[in-house]
């Protein structure tokens, strides 16, 4: 596997479109603030747990400034009249060894395509080489289309409810 912040794949989605699923990089956090205003208020909801239209420069460079070691972040590219846009993105954060944090959001006119799918894929084989072991995930319980995604994910997996939370837990093989 190339190092995983040149990390580079081709996927075609459920419609026949091709992405590209790569590594984030700094140079990328115009787009990815733009992708953010192409997101709806609900998804970005769902993503956060409230209401986050804007983010502060330290957030952002949270964001975009990741170390491929502890933090893996990806993004998805379609091509949109000639330009490369971000459609998606999905990152995970090592919380204790073998065990990360993992997290999706897609632009809502690139919901229900595969997106969320190939992103997972992709993330679980960076983590699979990394050792990693576990991914967890925290979802609001109206998030379905993420909760679908860990079932369809084909890992074997544990969800459950906690209040308003999601807790679900997903085994790498």
């Amino acid at each position: 596997m190339p190092k995983v912040e040149e990390y580079s794949a081709i996927e075609a989605l459920r419609d026949g479109c091709r992405v590209e699923i790569r590594a984030l990089r700094p140079d990328d956090r115009a787009d990815l603030i733009a992708a953010i205003g192409r997101t709806s208020d609900r998804s970005l909801y769902l993503r956060f747990f409230g209401s986050k239209r804007s983010f502060t420069d330290q957030e952002a460079a949270f964001f975009v400034n990741v170390d491929f070691v502890n933090h893996v972040a990806l993004v998805a590219l379609i091509n949109e009249e000639g330009r490369s846009v971000i459609a998606g993105g999905g990152r995970y954060i090592v919380v204790q060894p073998g065990q990360a944090e993992v997290a999706f959001a897609v632009v809502d006119e690139y919901q229900g395509r595969g997106i969320g799918g190939a992103l997972m894929r992709h993330l679980t084989s960076i983590a699979c080489a990394a050792e990693l072991r576990t991914f967890i995930a925290e979802v609001l319980p109206e998030n379905t289309s993420m909760i679908q995604l860990f079932k369809t994910s084909g890992l074997p997996l544990s969800i459950r409810r906690e209040g308003q939370v999601v807790h679900v837990t997903t085994w790498l093989s």
